[in-house]
């Protein structure tokens, strides 16, 4: 008799039916290493923003540097880690028309893609974080603020932001992460 060689993604599902199990958080060593950069790229927009003396923004990219309706872009934020997280934080992004005629996105992701979860982050190191921002077809905007920080879904806390002066930000927290063009 022959036997049938599953992948071992499959056999859990096999099993348990239609049912689908989150796994358990946490990156491989060969995830972490995507997940953690030695060298950080030319930015086009730099950071600053210190989160509770824990965790500082270094700075982003965006590419393509414009959207268009219809279109999307891939940011790609880089944090250096300064002390060890206690919980695992979900990046807040709320992408919103400058002149305030188009409803907000939210681009609300865990870190990483999901493979790196803030609690795990090493001190030292300064972990990417890339997510893509979608703008609508019948957008009408000029220009898009990106705003951004860390959000503990549990208790709806945020990591406080340590240095408002430094950075543009609401005063709750969140900061003006890149001003995003919109391309007619």
């Amino acid at each position: 008799m022959r036997r049938l060689a599953l992948p071992a993604l499959l056999v859990p599902v096999f099993l348990l039916g239609a049912c689908i199990v989150e796994a358990p958080g946490g990156a491989s060593p060969n995830e972490r290493r995507q997940s953690v950069v030695t060298q950080v790229p030319t930015l086009s927009t730099k950071g600053g923003a210190n989160f509770e003396d824990k965790v500082e923004l270094v700075g982003a990219n965006l590419q393509p540097g414009r959207l268009a309706p219809g279109d999307s872009a891939r940011v790609t934020a880089y944090f250096k880690v300064l002390k060890p997280l206690d919980e695992d934080y979900t990046i807040f992004v709320h992408v919103e028309d400058a002149e305030g005629r188009m409803e907000r996105l939210n681009v609300d992701h865990k870190p990483a893609g999901g493979l790196y979860p803030t609690t795990q982050w090493k001190v030292g190191e300064t972990v990417k974080d890339e997510f893509m921002i979608a703008l609508p077809p019948g957008a009408s905007a000029r220009t898009i603020n990106v705003w951004m920080g860390f959000w503990e879904p549990k208790t709806d806390g945020r990591l406080q932001l340590n240095n408002p002066e430094a950075v543009r930000n609401d005063g709750r927290s969140r900061i003006l992460l890149m001003q995003i063009p919109v391309a007619r």
